[in-house]
């Protein structure tokens, strides 16, 4: 019994597992994965293959699984409008960040017993929502957000498409019926935008709200009209 009791002493690590699909929008994912590495959190990282692709064309960087770390700190660095080196993120890639190949069907995330707190799928394609709403778990992003469901955790849906079909929309009712948070990736103005990061951070900012983690993303409603004009907002 001894090895059991030793392994309960130590701190368990309960990431947040971060799924990133082939949909537009890869600055969404990384302003996520940067406020919840700034709010102390722990990430499992899923990049699909498709979202490979997407993120080579927005922003020049290709996602390599035996490269990742070097990968991911380049990405996280790059601002949304693609200046490479806006953002300073230190040590926190090899610290708190833990990469699974999308084909990798055994990792972690693929298992209820493995502990995580939740799901953030960041951009969520269409094709992404369907294979999540009907269970198919044809790769681990998948596989895990329909762990996600079963064991009763939270799921946030971050879903990037324009205009929406009939059939997204009852599988979009679906996974809100499953326990998922539905979250359209729909910037506001009202918090006084006047840059692209701006509009990038209130939805990650939205993503983090859902999932209850602390940020200071974006300045919130306080009942005060033009109150994003204010120098506060600015």
């Amino acid at each position: 019994m001894e090895p059991y009791e030793h392994a309960t002493q130590r701190p368990e690590r309960r990431p947040w597992v971060v799924g990133v699909s082939g949909a537009s929008g890869t600055p969404y994912a990384a302003a996520v994965v940067r406020g919840l590495l700034a709010a102390g959190e722990d990430v499992d990282l899923v990049v699909s293959r498709a979202s490979r692709l997407t993120l080579l064309d927005e922003t020049g960087i290709a996602f390599r699984d035996a490269h990742w770390q070097d990968d991911l700190r380049e990405w996280l660095a790059r601002g949304a409008d693609g200046k490479p080196q806006a953002f300073d993120v230190g040590d926190a890639v090899p610290a708190r960040v833990r990469h699974w190949a999308a084909g990798d069907l055994a990792a972690g995330p693929s298992s209820g017993s493995y502990p995580v707190k939740g799901m953030l799928i960041v951009p969520a394609s269409t094709a992404c929502v369907a294979g999540v709403a009907l269970g198919l778990s044809k790769d681990l992003l998948q596989r895990a957000a329909s762990v996600t469901l079963k064991e009763r955790r939270p799921l946030v849906v971050a879903v990037r498409e324009t205009p929406l079909s009939g059939q997204t929309l009852r599988q979009l009712v679906a996974l809100d019926e499953a326990g998922a948070i539905v979250l359209p990736a729909s910037p506001a103005f009202y918090a006084g935008a006047t840059h692209i990061q701006d509009l990038v951070d209130f939805v990650a900012g939205r993503v983090l709200d859902a999932a209850g983690v602390p940020h200071r993303y974006y300045r919130r409603w306080k009942g005060e009209l033009g109150g994003g004009r204010s120098p506060e907002g600015s």
